[in-house]
């Protein structure tokens, strides 16, 4: 065969594995990452990485080697963003999972650590940042796709040993996610409905009393303006600092936001839009804030998104 036609027939390899896997790796990439824009270039980049240098032997499956490339890629990806630094805390990109490439969750039935719905809620996404690249990439691996062992260190070019040894330590950090456990269910998705409303309609009323009444006592409250418009650069944690500060939010003298409820990341959330405020740019006219029930009726935590760049999936459209 000549080096043309080989490449073409590469090429028509790469096209149907790209189709049969393509969910797979947007899902892993968007996990590791916790940015759907992210998520998008690495599967682009692995895939690139396939047709300019493919794997010797192209009998075996593409699978191994393509996740083996993202994850990888993936731990860099991450490693780059955070030596970059960021202005105040650092939140996922909110997504609607209807818009995530097909086929998003393989297997669809297992009996691993976390679900696979779970593994892209906002509260596991946000516990996912204590980890180390190589530790979220093994507990990914191992606790949430099912990987042995051995499969799992030849992915990440990692002995078993050092697999071993990485995942008791990223297992350890998830400690208070886990005593929390936060999967999204339909009983779950009632209640967290019921709580932001509850908490939206006693915020815009100013009764900061109320929305104290919604808060646990260890509530903490992220806030990520990417450094483009206000935001706290440090968590707010407790009832009160937390229910004043977002008391606070609501800007003085100017209409309450324009609300209404989306289903983000297997759970409900408030996305809001406010008029622009030509005297006051700094201020954002977008945002998004997800919620973290604590599974007793309270609010254990409150993510505000306000960062253009992480609103790109986010339909603001019909706002009311």
């Amino acid at each position: 065969m000549t080096a043309g036609g080989e490449r073409l027939e590469i090429a028509d390899e790469l096209d149907h594995a790209f189709e049969q896997h393509r969910g797979l790796l947007w899902g892993l990439a968007y996990r590791m990452t916790g940015s759907a824009a992210d998520a998008d270039d690495l599967v682009q980049e692995t895939f690139a990485r396939a047709l300019a240098k493919p794997p010797r032997d192209r009998n075996r499956p593409w699978r191994p080697w393509l996740v083996r490339v993202q994850m990888n890629l993936a731990r860099d990806w991450l490693r780059r963003r955070r030596r970059r630094g960021y202005v105040g805390p650092w939140l996922p990109e909110p997504i609607d999972l209807e818009q995530i490439p097909e086929p998003s969750f393989e297997p669809r039935s297992t009996e691993h650590r976390y679900e696979l719905l779970e593994s892209v809620s906002y509260a596991f996404l946000v516990a996912l940042e204590a980890l180390t690249p190589s530790q979220r990439a093994v507990l990914l691996l191992r606790d949430v796709l099912e990987y042995s062992g051995a499969e799992a260190a030849e992915a990440l070019d990692m002995s078993e040993v050092n697999v071993r040894t990485t995942l008791g330590r990223a297992r350890r950090r998830m400690a208070d996610y886990d005593a929390h456990r936060c999967v999204p269910s339909d009983a779950l998705r009632a209640e967290t409905e019921a709580l932001l409303i509850r908490f939206a309609t006693a915020l815009t009323a100013g009764d900061v009393d109320a929305v104290e009444t919604l808060l646990a006592d260890d509530v903490v409250a992220l806030n990520d303006g990417g450094g483009v418009f206000a935001a706290a650069r440090v968590p707010v944690r407790g009832r009160n600092k937390v229910a004043r500060f977002h008391r606070g939010l609501l800007r003085a003298g100017a209409p309450s936001p324009r609300l209404a409820v989306r289903v983000l990341n297997g759970l409900p959330a408030v996305v809001g839009e406010y008029e622009p405020d030509p005297e006051r740019p700094h201020l954002a006219t977008h945002f998004v804030q997800l919620f973290v029930p604590d599974g007793a009726g309270k609010l254990r935590g409150l993510h505000t998104v306000v960062a253009p760049v992480k609103l790109g999936r986010v339909v603001f459209e019909e706002v009311a």
